[in-house]
């Protein structure tokens, strides 16, 4: 549970490092950046198992939302210029979470407004493949399949956990780590969420390519 995070540290520093060599916006780069925080979070919670370091693992799941909401809803505009109709909403929205987490302490609130962000993302992403850019359909789907199914097998491993124990028991080690689901909740959210990431950032280059037509 604690190496499985690689996937989400690794690939997006050298995303961020591209995008920074490409030019891009500012806001993929905080993307990238903010799953890498979030596989460090991880990382330091399933080593330590310490509640500060749940919360370093947690709250950025919020923070890291929040900027892909940002990102997909700013993916189609003309100008590099910084939305804070949208910037202000998303910054209130993850003060006021983090403040009443820290109060009632109780992960259900969490798993809820995380589950809203996540909703909101995943309606975007339908609108967009739907009735924007077609071509994308491949690849945000596919994004979306692999952080549902992270998600379901992360269910099945809270369900069954004693009974995937004693399975792993019985069966040599090498078979036995491939029930370790939520391990593979790690890698298949984090190979999601960098391909989420890619899929709001392909939004753009439609805008790019023909922004020099619409001047002629």
């Amino acid at each position: 549970n604690t190496v499985s995070n690689l996937i989400m540290i690794i690939p997006p520093i050298f995303g961020a490092i591209q995008s920074i060599k490409d030019g891009l916006e500012k806001r993929y780069i905080a993307a990238y950046l903010a799953l890498t925080v979030v596989g460090m979070g991880s990382w330091c919670f399933h080593m330590t198992l310490k509640y500060e370091m749940q919360l370093l693992d947690e709250l950025p799941m919020i923070y890291s939302c929040c900027i892909f909401v940002y990102c997909m809803f700013e993916c189609f505009k003309m100008k590099n210029s910084v939305n804070y109709h949208l910037l202000f909403p998303l910054v209130l929205f993850s003060l006021i979470v983090t403040t009443v987490y820290l109060k009632v302490k109780e992960p259900i609130f969490h798993q809820v407004m995380y589950g809203v962000l996540v909703f909101v993302l995943v309606l975007r992403s339908v609108y967009i493949v739907i009735w924007v850019y077609p071509w994308l359909r491949g690849l945000g789907y596919t994004s979306l399949g692999l952080f549902l199914l992270g998600f379901l097998l992360w269910n099945i491993d809270n369900i069954f956990c004693d009974s995937l124990r004693n399975f792993r028991k019985k069966v040599p080690p090498v078979l036995g780590v491939t029930t370790q689901f939520h391990a593979w909740w790690h890698i298949l959210t984090g190979l999601g969420s960098y391909l989420h990431i890619l899929f709001f950032l392909f939004g753009i280059w439609p805008v790019v390519m023909f922004e020099p037509l619409r001047k002629h």
